[in-house]
């Protein structure tokens, strides 16, 4: 079931490169659909999203926004035993995030100052996967930084069910996490309706959230008329283990990120081939017992492998250029190994903190940087809904003082009116 690779600087290269072609491919149909969805919420506003709506979710939808009365309902529906969970989960979600909170500085030199104000973005659009696929904690995850980065509005889109209705759960969160809009529409029409605004559903300044493939390309396509987080690729886990590391652990590990979806990935690199080989027989045991087996199997098949590596120097190596949504260190020194790590969208160390408490409850956000980018992507945080300002101001000294060098630096670049602009005030003092 898990096929091993011996690291020779070869055989493992070419997996990496075979993982990393997993839903590249960009598809035509799936761009020319979804900008005539954009187009099409653009010109007619509420009337596309209803029409869509009844064409993608099977559900006719004559008021989009979620009542008041609905997300009461929501919260009764979701009971107290979960409304208590989904509490402390964003309890704990908002408290990591305060850490992330910047300020404003200003630095003074005689007359002039300059400085920096930071401020939360105006409106913001959370989207979240409904229909069959209800998940609480894709609310919780993007919309409490949001709120804590100080967002004067957050609203959220997601697909109805086929009762016409928003999962309780989703309501119930969206009310902890402080949403203040909720809109059933779901799909590249949902995307379009937040960036460009229709009749009902206001413009936002950013579009965060996972979603299909649909949702994926309208988040590409309207990008620069909003912001966005990031395009979003199958998930994956890649875990570093040494001989100490329990077998069973690695392998429930493995299989929590296998069964996402057929492309996801899931990779062991350790030092031991003989625990590769114990991860494999309790792969084959514990996956008789879930679910999403057919799921898990074809992903650890196809995107799954053990790299079995002469030292934990060079497994690292392999994880920094893997450069994996999540990484788990199993090693016998876990923190020690921290700072090795250079490439990694959330790292979780040592045998007792597998990857689903970051999913759900631990407080660093699960919204990670997939397929490499965490190279140069950093996990959603606070820092992804402010905007910084700039200030600057001089006295007629410091302005006297600095300006014959702006105006030679202005004539270098052949701009001068930009020499102008400060020659004028000179020759008036």
């Amino acid at each position: 079931m898990l096929r091993k690779i011996l690291a020779d600087g070869k055989a493992e290269e070419e997996f990496i490169e075979d993982m990393r072609k997993r839903g590249e491919e960009t598809d035509a149909k799936v761009t020319a659909s979804a900008n005539e969805i954009i187009s099409a919420v653009r010109n007619r506003g509420d009337a596309a999203i209803r029409e869509y709506t009844m064409r993608f979710d099977g559900v006719e939808v004559s008021e989009p926004e979620v009542s008041a009365e609905e997300i009461e309902e929501g919260i009764r529906l979701t009971g107290d035993e979960l409304m208590r969970i989904l509490k402390r989960a964003a309890e704990n979600i908002r408290e990591y995030h305060k850490l992330q909170l910047s300020h404003g500085y200003i630095k003074v030199d005689g007359d002039t100052f300059c400085g920096q104000v930071v401020r939360g973005l105006e409106r913001v659009g959370i989207y979240v996967p409904g229909g069959t696929a209800a998940y609480p904690s894709s609310v919780l995850m993007n919309a409490i930084p949001a709120a804590v980065a100080g967002v004067k509005e957050i609203v959220m889109a997601t697909p109805p069910g086929k009762d016409g209705k928003v999962s309780p759960a989703i309501l119930a969160a969206a009310k902890i996490a402080g949403v203040g809009r909720i809109y059933k529409m779901g799909g590249a029409q949902a995307v379009a309706a937040l960036a460009y605004g229709t009749e009902n559903v206001p413009a936002v300044d950013k579009i965060v959230g996972p979603g299909n493939i649909y949702v994926a390309t309208a988040k590409r396509l309207v990008y620069g008329k909003v912001d966005i987080d990031m395009i979003a690729g199958p998930s994956e886990v890649l875990i570093v283990a040494d001989e100490t590391a329990e077998a069973k652990y690695l392998a429930a590990d493995l299989m929590s990120q296998a069964e996402h979806d057929r492309l996801s990935s899931a990779v062991l690199v350790c030092t031991s081939e003989s625990l590769a080989d114990r991860v494999d027989e309790e792969l084959k045991r514990q996956s008789a017992e879930l679910s999403r087996r057919e799921i898990i199997d074809s992903s650890i098949k196809n995107f799954g492998a053990a790299i079995i590596c002469e030292s934990l120097d060079r497994a690292f190596e392999i994880a920094n250029i893997i450069a994996p949504e999540h990484l788990e260190i199993m090693t016998e020194s876990p923190m020690e190994k921290l700072g090795l790590v250079k490439n990694a969208g959330s790292v979780f160390l040592g045998r007792y903190t597998p990857e689903p408490l970051g999913d759900y409850m631990a407080g660093p956000n699960h919204v990670l940087p997939t397929s490499g980018t965490a190279r140069f992507f950093s996990p959603l945080g606070v820092d992804a809904f402010v905007k910084r300002m700039s200030y600057l101001y001089y006295g007629s000294g410091s302005l006297r003082e600095i300006g014959e060098d702006v105006i030679k630096f202005a004539e270098n670049e052949g701009l001068t009116a930009h020499a102008n602009s400060v020659r004028v005030r000179m020759e008036n003092e």
